[in-house]
């Protein structure tokens, strides 16, 4: 089971409560109990109850954590593009920027930021994700756990992200990146 970061402790954030409403409603209405999704998760029963009721700022690894286990994108639990969501974990932060369909997929497009220091493992994705990232500054160290790959400004990393997968700024400087995430439809 993928290791999570527990959920930010500090005040709730102002739309803190409108994704913890969401994740209930899709808990819910797949008959999950709150047990069940916080052990599927690999997050604590207590963690997954804050976020639900809006008192605890989730971790980027932790939303991931619990919508790959909902079975859909993360934008299912954020306010939507025009809002500007903007999500943190141990070394990313990204700004959802546009939300589309295209055929037999829903994609997330992301403005991201590395942070120099420390490395952020992200949880495996529903099967068949991809992740894309373009790197507009900076070197960037991503991809699986077991084979990551690297990228200098002007490079393009790719993998399937159904695995659990890690970013990390190579160096003392912040990576600028786009991330774009593919989820394919069942």
């Amino acid at each position: 089971m993928p290791q999570t970061s527990p959920a930010h402790r500090s005040a709730p954030d102002p739309g803190a409560e409108a994704v913890g409403r969401r994740v209930r409603a899709l808990r819910e209405e797949r008959g999950m109990s709150l047990s069940a999704l916080a052990r599927l998760a690999g997050v604590g029963k207590a963690t997954l109850s804050g976020l639900e009721n809006g008192t605890r700022n989730p971790t980027l690894e932790t939303l991931y954590a619990i919508t790959a286990q909902l079975g859909v994108p993360l934008t299912a639990v954020l306010s939507g593009p025009a809002a500007g969501p903007v999500v943190r974990g141990a070394a990313v932060s990204a700004i959802l920027l546009e939300v589309f369909e295209d055929g037999d997929a829903t994609y997330e497009l992301y403005r991201m930021l590395v942070s120099p220091g420390p490395e952020q493992l992200s949880p495996a994705h529903q099967r068949g994700v991809t992740e894309h990232v373009t790197v507009f500054s900076g070197v960037l160290r991503a991809g699986p756990v077991d084979a990551p790959l690297t990228a200098a400004a002007s490079g393009h990393l790719r993998w399937t992200s159904d695995v659990p997968h890690v970013y990390a700024a190579v160096g003392d400087e912040e990576v600028a990146a786009s991330l774009l995430l593919r989820y394919p439809r069942p």
